[in-house]
């Protein structure tokens, strides 16, 4: 097929993955009659900036509209239903049945090839009083406009936030700005999830500074409901917190039920599975978006990857491959995100630590804690990076990153590698941009991976944050006041400057972890002990300042 042959294409779905594929489409087949239904109002929004909207940063909801029906239709000659709800998929006629919400009437429609961009459904648990008035769910503009609407027309001083990852995470952040006293309940021990538990601390830790309050580890029992108001929650440890307000962002679930009736392929977790092309197991039928599953950039298998750049992408695939029968293949995606929580950025890309480990991938990481630019130059902010990577192979596998300033710059350049599948010397050897105002000669990114390969050639072996420190001689090598501040038990302190004079209070026959704040100390103490005669000694990655995080509960 080229460019000029006349083909019908049909898309279920906009927003994304569906409006790329359509425009896609036109850019590469003038002739091409392209037909999108979406089965709500609006076609194409800026969904990620939704809680924004809701809490008043982006002040004019005109701004949220990507694009309309009309302008789809003058500017790409793309025919646009609204509020069409695609029923069934007919593969052998080529047929879909489709739903004219506004009338009540049924058509039929034929396609030559059929684009599926269906997203994914808010979780929503069957708990007693859920569908109370103000419980919300927050995934297109109409839940925006109900969730706004309420808060103008009701007073709203307390809300309850239920999932703390990316979306509910932001809502928690711009119902603060609306000055609402707010609480997070969020199953897992954690915030984010997927990060790992001692970097996830870090945001905690930030939003406890902002007053909300953390319901870690439990979950939503019981919506208690008053004249069909929710009026307060019940979660699972016994505690009960009034609200005058729910969100739930408990998760998605892919929207796959076309799919499964029409007889596609699914995969082992949950979503439709598709080739390099976006093509489902019926070559002529295409998916793509929050309902897919991608193949994993680091993992190479395939996984539900529900974020908007996917989407985009795949979306811009399948148009051209179904309006013109070739394409580039997609680029495995591996998983970067990004949200802003106050005064923090937190972001990762890749595998964290804990899902390496599920996965069976064997991982080491590191965790340096530089400044996101020249330290002499004013404003310079600490960056927490961890960087994990194969010791076998030295690829690097992900990374996390938190901090005020310079996040997404250093996920971003590890995004960029983890795609040409680089190793940690790669990752030293960058060739990054430098000046006072935006770096450091050695970069947050070389200082990790110098960590690294430290850490791989023998030259300052490390211990994980989480280790077990029983069996070895505790070198506490900062000052007397940094000790008395805050300090591990059964150290052995000696300043790393009166190093030297005083290896003989330590005992060579046995293992030695030295550190000190950011384990940067500690490495030089590492290199004079093993340069010294001492066989068996390592530095604990991110040094004391991380052991506040991953072991909170030796300082609280």
């Amino acid at each position: 097929m080229s460019g000029t042959e006349s083909v019908k294409i049909v898309i279920v779905g906009g927003v994304a993955g569906g409006a790329s594929a359509a425009t896609r489409a036109r850019r590469c087949n003038e002739n091409a009659e392209i037909i999108l239904f979406e089965k709500d109002e609006y076609v194409s929004f800026a969904n990620c900036g939704l809680p924004y909207y809701i809490g008043g940063e982006i002040t004019e909801r005109s701004k949220l509209l990507v694009a309309t029906p009309e302008l789809f239709k003058n500017r790409f000659n793309i025919d646009v239903r609204t509020n069409h709800l695609v029923q069934s998929i007919d593969v052998e006629n080529k047929t879909v049945s489709v739903l004219n919400q506004v009338t009540g009437e049924s058509s039929t429609e034929s396609w030559d090839r059929l684009i599926l961009s269906p997203g994914a459904a808010p979780i929503v648990p069957p708990l007693p009083g859920i569908n109370a008035q103000n419980v919300f769910t927050l995934r297109n503009l109409n839940d925006t406009d109900a969730i706004k609407d309420y808060i103008e027309q009701h007073t709203c001083r307390r809300a309850v936030v239920v999932g703390a990852g990316f979306i509910g995470l932001e809502m928690v952040e711009q119902l603060h700005h609306l000055k609402m006293e707010t609480n997070l309940v969020e199953l897992q021990p954690q915030v984010l999830p997927p990060l790992d538990p001692e970097m996830a601390r870090l945001i905690q830790n930030e939003l406890t500074a902002h007053d909300v309050k953390l319901h870690l580890g439990t979950a939503l029992e019981k919506v208690n409901v008053e004249n069909e108001t929710a009026v307060g929650v019940e979660l699972g440890n016994g505690t009960t917190l009034e609200t005058d307000l729910i969100i739930l962002g408990i998760g998605v679930a892919p929207a796959t039920g076309l799919a499964k009736e029409a007889g596609l392929e699914i995969g082992k977790f949950g979503g439709i599975s598709v080739n390099e092309f976006m093509q489902t197991s019926c070559p002529e039928i295409y998916a793509v978006g929050d309902a897919v599953e991608y193949m994993h950039g680091v993992l190479m298998q395939p996984l539900r990857i529900p974020l908007a750049g996917p989407a985009n992408r795949a979306g811009r695939i399948a148009g051209q491959h179904a309006a013109t029968g070739s394409a580039d293949p997609m680029m495995s995606p591996v998983g970067t995100a990004i949200v802003r929580v106050f005064g923090l950025t937190a972001a990762m890309t890749g595998l964290s630590k804990k899902f390496a480990e599920k996965a069976s991938r064997t991982n080491r990481s590191v965790i340096v804690v530089p400044k996101h630019h020249a330290g002499y130059y004013p404003g310079a902010e600490s960056l927490f990076l961890k960087l994990t990577y194969d010791p076998e192979t030295e690829r690097v596998l992900g990374a996390q990153a938190i901090g005020k300033e310079g996040v997404d710059k250093r996920i971003d350049v590890i995004a960029t590698a983890l795609k040409f599948r680089a190793s940690i010397r790669d990752l030293a050897g960058l060739d990054l941009a430098y000046a006072p105002p935006f770096g450091s000669a050695k970069d947050p990114v070389h200082i990790a991976a110098f960590v690294a390969g430290n850490d791989l050639d023998g030259l300052a072996s490390i211990v994980e944050v989480d280790a077990d420190l029983d069996a070895y001689q505790i070198l506490d090598v900062r000052t007397d006041k940094e000790v008395e501040t805050f300090s591990l038990p059964k150290i052995i302190h000696i300043p790393v400057d009166e190093l030297r004079q005083r290896l003989s209070e330590l005992d060579p026959a046995k293992p030695i972890v030295t550190v000190c704040h950011t384990a940067l100390r500690a490495y030089i103490a590492t290199r004079i002990l093993k340069q010294s005669g001492f066989k068996d000694v390592r530095n604990l990655t991110g040094g004391m300042l991380m052991q506040r995080y991953a072991r909170s509960d030796m300082f609280e």
